[in-house]
């Protein structure tokens, strides 16, 4: 039992110093999105998936396919459109004739789901039954084709991305579907001195040299141990203390019951609670604080607020229900 502490332990030291290095490994390429950097780090590590939110040309594409360069992981990525079907996603069967017997048999070609990090493009520009194969996928980590399943690879981390400008002809996720995701991570446009950099980076003939660090067998492990990581009651508490306080059913908060018309459910606090987890791994601490907790509560909770009428008419976003709440939800 001592010797698998001190295992853990030794673990948890190299993956502060490989984060450091996936970091710097990034950012060769990507200038700036620390933060974006971060949960997506975090949500990986936590068997999670993440919602990303930004406009077109912030390098949503070029940071996913980089991770998975630097962790050496097989990259898809698939652009939803409207006339995306299920099987384009998942795989689809195919008659093939034996040459030497003339018999023919049905063989089941992998779609682009089978890979360890999937970029969904876009995913609100696909009608329902195509986003559904994705999400039970994500769901599942397995593919049902003909009566038969396939179980995907690990680690399987799935980023889908939308578009927050152009909302015409899109199918957007329903609340259900969009508490599967883990994070709801907003990228947003770099400073005047990242752009600067940017620009002199990428109208130049730089060619980024990208070392791997770590593969996917060292994520797993990793996954598992975030799994054991120990947790002190009152920082669950505060979780979900912070999770309840986002329903309006019974709420004393005033504003709560003014904005929202529902809240997270108890998916929010378990998510939050893994995140803070990871995030005191990849810190080089072993055990989580409620900082931690706060750290991720905002990509956790982002899509589980489904704001009302009157926060619309008094302009007030889920980010600053978000940041009150922080404020008003006592620690102890």
């Amino acid at each position: 039992m001592v010797e698998a502490q001190k295992e853990d332990l030794v673990a948890v030291e190299k993956l502060n110093l490989a984060r450091n290095k996936i970091k710097s490994e990034i950012q060769k390429v990507i200038i700036g999105q620390d933060q974006v950097i971060d949960e997506l780090l975090i949500a990986l590590l936590s068997n999670g998936h993440c919602l990303l939110i930004g406009v077109p040309g912030l390098a949503k594409t070029l940071l996913i396919s980089t991770l998975s360069k630097i962790l050496d992981l097989k990259f898809s990525r698939i652009q939803f459109t409207p006339d995306l079907m299920p099987s384009d996603i998942t795989g689809t069967e195919i008659i093939e004739e034996d040459k030497s017997s003339g018999k023919r048999a049905f063989r089941f070609v992998k779609g682009p789901i089978f890979a360890n990090i999937i970029l969904a493009d876009e995913i609100n520009r696909t009608p329902p039954k195509t986003q559904a194969a994705l999400l039970q996928a994500m769901q599942e980590h397995e593919v049902t084709a003909a009566g038969v399943t396939y179980k995907l690879d690990e680690p399987f981390f799935v980023l889908a991305t939308q578009n927050p400008i152009e909302q015409e002809g899109t199918y957007p996720l329903p609340e259900a579907q969009l508490d599967r995701f883990m994070f709801n991570v907003n990228i947003d446009y770099p400073s005047l001195e990242e752009e600067n950099q940017i620009v002199k980076t990428t109208t130049s003939a730089y060619n980024w040299n990208l070392e791997k660090v770590m593969g996917g067998e060292e994520i797993v492990k990793l996954q598992k141990l975030v799994r054991k990581v120990p947790v002190s009651d009152h920082v669950i508490n505060y979780a979900v203390k912070i999770a309840r306080a986002t329903r309006p059913q019974n709420n004393h908060l005033p504003y709560i019951n003014n904005w929202v018309s529902w809240g997270a459910g108890p998916r929010a606090s378990q998510y939050m609670i893994l995140g803070a987890k990871t995030k005191s791994i990849l810190d080089g601490r072993y055990t989580p604080a409620i900082e931690d907790v706060k750290n991720v509560a905002k990509p956790v909770l982002r899509h589980r607020i489904v704001t009302s009428f009157n926060a619309e008419a008094d302009g007030v976003g889920t980010e600053e229900i978000i940041e009150k709440l922080l404020l008003d939800v006592k620690e102890e």
